[in-house]
């Protein structure tokens, strides 16, 4: 299936004899078989027609819309797949303490043994010794064990992540790059422009897949309820980020794939973002590793696309539902 990103100011999107095509401004057109397309990600000022949209509708493509930066708007999607049975079977899990604080656990040990792979990474490619980080976030990550609560397993994550990424700023990125921590809304550096945009992108491609399952996106498992926010997407998407999203940020950045003249700051409100060309090397470079096959799930004995396994997760996840079984999910956990 494809993916199609269109970024190019003043494009236009329509359909044509079975063919999703776009006619970019210098008078380009590109054409995708509408049979293969899964989702369009459109990026500030693109034009899509009525007659698109309706075949959209038709196939259940989602189109998301994202401004110019990356910041998401909001989606057209079809009703085609809502399983109500299924979305009260998900919200009776609100009052299933257990299922959420195992549920939980599973994930951020995921997450915070997937950033210490990457650190370890980085850290043998850069000839740093970072034990005593590794130690301190295997340290929060034994915690888990004993934890009782949700907001307990949020602290141990949220000081995991405060280690994590101060020892990327400040010792496995490129110096041009180094930075003293996680900021969002804006991000306040290359590396966390990047990685916000990748998040953006990721929860909402998570987004489309759990509505795909007759999921509802907005009920959460770990993350608090949020007016407008996805958290089902959120708590999804936490063993994924250091996976898809840092690893190829930090490749590209410590790659000399992209520059300090690449990024520029926002005028109108503090923010460092991604430039045109630079844009598009950055959602090339991620497709790419979307498309990517591995064999990191430990139910599967083949290779499957990154994209496929985030697939494949949400199955164990209705599973685990439907089972009233947290065990029944198995995070993704890379080597």
């Amino acid at each position: 299936m494809s993916y199609l990103y269109v970024s190019e100011q003043g494009a236009s999107i329509g359909v044509t004899q079975n063919r999703f095509q776009v006619k970019y401004k210098d008078g380009l057109v590109k054409s995708i078989p509408a049979e293969t397309l899964e989702v369009i990600e459109v990026f500030g000022k693109v034009q899509i027609t009525t007659q698109c949209m309706a075949e959209c509708l038709k196939r259940g493509v989602n189109i998301l819309f994202y401004s110019t930066n990356g910041a998401y708007y909001g989606r057209l999607i079809s009703t085609s797949h809502v399983n109500v049975e299924r979305q009260r079977l998900q919200a009776d899990i609100e009052k299933n303490k257990g299922f959420k604080v195992e549920f939980s656990k599973k994930i951020i040990d995921a997450k915070i043994r997937n950033q210490i792979v990457i650190l370890r990474r980085y850290a043998r490619n850069n000839r740093k010794n970072i034990e005593k980080e590794i130690a301190d976030m295997q340290y929060m990550d034994k915690k888990l064990e004993c934890a009782y609560s949700i907001e307990q397993i949020m602290g141990y994550e949220g000081q995991a992540a405060k280690i994590y990424f101060k020892t990327i700023g400040s010792r496995l990125i490129s110096s041009d790059f180094a930075f003293k921590g996680r900021t969002r809304r804006p991000p306040l550096d290359p590396f966390n422009s990047m990685i916000s945009l990748g998040y953006s992108i990721i929860m909402n491609e998570l987004y489309g897949k759990l509505e795909g399952k007759g999921l509802n996106p907005y009920f959460g498992v770990m993350h608090k309820d949020s007016e407008k926010h996805p958290t089902l997407a959120s708590d999804l998407m936490e063993e994924w980020r250091a996976v898809l999203i840092d690893s190829t940020a930090l490749s590209m950045l410590n790659g000399n794939e992209l520059t300090q003249e690449d990024f520029y700051l926002e005028m109108d409100q503090p923010g460092v973002f991604l430039g045109k060309e630079a844009f598009r090397k950055y959602i090339k470079k991620l497709e790419v590793k979307f498309r990517t096959e591995n064999r990191y799930l430990g139910y599967v004995d083949y290779s499957v696309s990154f994209r496929k396994a985030l697939n494949l997760q949400i199955n164990q996840f209705v599973k685990a539902i439907e089972n009233n079984d947290p065990d029944e999910y198995m995070p993704i956990i890379i080597r």
